[in-house]
């Protein structure tokens, strides 16, 4: 038995991963522009979100921050005719903090340890899809431990200048394939990009040049 494991991230042109859901939602660093998503969330986008949480995802990988966004507001979404609130409520999710002690959302799970090491080894318990959804502290150290085995971007037309970014010093050198692509219209761009091996090195200069 084991998993695989799926980063899922609403991300800028230039990177930047915070707070794409409200102003109030991540202001660490002094962060001014959150809520930068909202204006392009059209219909598809929410078709787009809706199959990911429906046909992607098993279970659910969240750091603190995350987790107490989503505990403070998915569980008072009860219209049972909204799918990705039926499929979150309910589905199998699993914290990594070091100050939590418990856990009120339903079926949350708590994960004692190193983040990972306890990642790890729920990746060899589980089966299916383990998908994170936002969690920047998170998976900063998953990539650091080369534990991603996939990216799924939803790619915003905005550039911030500030901000959290997906990707920092430190992640393992990996190469991926496009597995996916296609264009929302209000121009988010999303796609799917798998594990491929490790990076290829070439170069472009004559040979008389290196």
């Amino acid at each position: 038995m084991s998993s695989r494991l799926i980063v899922t991230a609403f991300v800028t042109l230039d990177g930047v991963m915070q707070a794409p859901g409200g102003p109030g939602e991540d202001t660490d660093g002094g962060f001014e522009h959150g809520g930068w998503q909202v204006p392009y969330a059209a219909d598809d986008f929410g078709d787009l979100m809706t199959g990911l949480f429906e046909r992607t995802a098993d279970h659910l990988l969240l750091g603190r921050r995350t987790y107490d966004i989503f505990a403070g507001h998915w569980p008072r979404v009860t219209d049972q005719n909204n799918p990705i609130a039926v499929r979150l409520n309910a589905m199998p999710k699993y914290v990594a903090s070091r100050t939590l002690t418990s856990l009120q959302w339903h079926n949350s799970h708590l994960l004692k340890g190193e983040a990972a090491e306890s990642v790890a080894q729920l990746k060899e318990r589980l089966d299916g899809v383990i998908m994170t959804q936002g969690s920047s502290h998170l998976i900063r150290t998953l990539q650091r431990h080369d534990l991603v085995d996939e990216y799924r971007l939803l790619i915003n037309p905005v550039i911030l200048g500030t901000g959290k970014r997906l990707f920092s010093e430190g992640a393992t050198p990996t190469a991926w394939a496009l597995k996916e692509s296609r264009a929302t219209s209000t121009g988010i761009q999303y796609c799917v990009y798998e594990r491929a091996g490790k990076p290829e090195y070439g170069s472009f200069l004559l040979d008389d040049q290196e």
